[in-house]
């Protein structure tokens, strides 16, 4: 079935030609999926290389880590995701990195790059820039690629794309998913996605050591200012002790903002040795500017930063301090 298309964004509609024009005269591509890459960033690369794949385009998905998350495993190709970067390449697509850094590598300047991004901190990194903050999704971003080329999006790219709205909109939640990306997820739909089998997917299949680890990481909660500030941590014993991934606790930081009291949540972790840290607000609190006083960045009301050290409870006090600097 046929729909008309709406676009409406802040990108430059020759950026979107621009990109597929740079595709078809590449002899091979390298897709790079940020460092720790969350279902946005392998949904929009997925999508992406099912459509090189169909259309027999040379191509790689690239992460920096072996390290994925598996219960992304059905979206269609991502078992060809790989952390071992190809001998040849003439073109480069980064998805969802919101700073240069996130690609995890440096990349040869002579490489082109197309820079496909919805975050705030993007400074526009790529010789085409397909960034739009005001977007849910990077995921959304690549359909709107999609569209604007006249592309057919198969039910392989659709799941892919789907995956990724759902995910970084909370299960269209948020307020940065709005009718037209309602009018995106129907199309995605037509075109063979399955919103039950997707969640299922997503929502179900969870490993015991998460239930084995929250306990533990919600019982760290400390509140502050009459309850409207929150942290909560993970040590590195905890996750030891019960088995448990990195990624088996961060539905922890959401259940910390369902607290009606609470306006600002952060969580410390250490990932690959540094304290990582993920910030959450409510309302007209901007956790991107907190996070990006310690060089990290991401959305208004979720952004994400890191620390160089290996003690969460000063990473926090650390944290803590610049958090509170904001209700004096």
């Amino acid at each position: 079935m046929k729909k008309d298309f709406i676009i409406s964004n802040k990108v430059d509609m020759s950026e979107y030609t621009k990109a597929l024009e740079l595709i078809e005269k590449s002899r091979y591509i390298l897709i790079i999926t940020h460092v720790n890459p969350d279902p946005d960033s392998i949904g929009s690369a997925l999508a992406l290389s099912n459509l090189f794949y169909e259309n027999k385009i040379k191509h790689k998905v690239y992460n920096i880590s072996s390290d994925l998350p598996q219960n992304l495993d059905f979206i269609p190709r991502f078992e060809k995701i790989t952390d071992q970067l190809p001998a040849f390449f003439d073109l480069a697509i980064s998805v969802d990195c919101g700073t240069y850094k996130r690609l995890g590598f440096e990349l040869d300047s002579s490489i082109p790059l197309i820079n496909f991004d919805h975050h705030k901190s993007n400074n526009s990194f790529g010789v085409v820039n397909i960034v739009d903050p005001l977007k849910s999704s990077t995921a959304e971003l690549v359909y709107e690629f999609f569209k604007h080329n006249g592309l057919y999006i198969t039910k392989n790219s659709a799941t892919a794309l789907y995956v990724g709205i759902y995910d970084d909109t909370l299960a269209f939640s948020l307020n940065r998913c709005d009718e037209i990306t309602f009018e995106k997820i129907n199309f995605l739909v037509e075109c063979g996605a399955s919103p039950s089998e997707i969640a299922n997917k997503l929502l179900r299949r969870d490993s015991l050591a998460k239930y084995r680890i929250i306990p533990k990481v919600l019982d760290s909660l400390e509140l502050y200012k009459e309850g409207e500030v929150a942290s909560i941590i993970a040590k590195e014993e905890w996750f030891k002790e019960t088995g448990a991934h990195n990624r088996d606790c961060e539905d922890a930081l959401d259940m910390v903002m369902s607290i009606a009291i609470v306006r600002i949540a952060f969580f410390v972790r250490i990932v690959n040795g540094v304290s990582r840290v993920s910030l959450r607000s409510k309302g007209k609190i901007d956790v991107s500017a907190i996070a990006s006083h310690f060089d990290g960045g991401g959305h208004f009301n979720a952004a994400g930063c890191t620390l160089d050290l290996l003690d969460v409870e000063k990473a926090k006090e650390i944290v803590l301090k610049e958090i509170l600097e904001i209700y004096k």
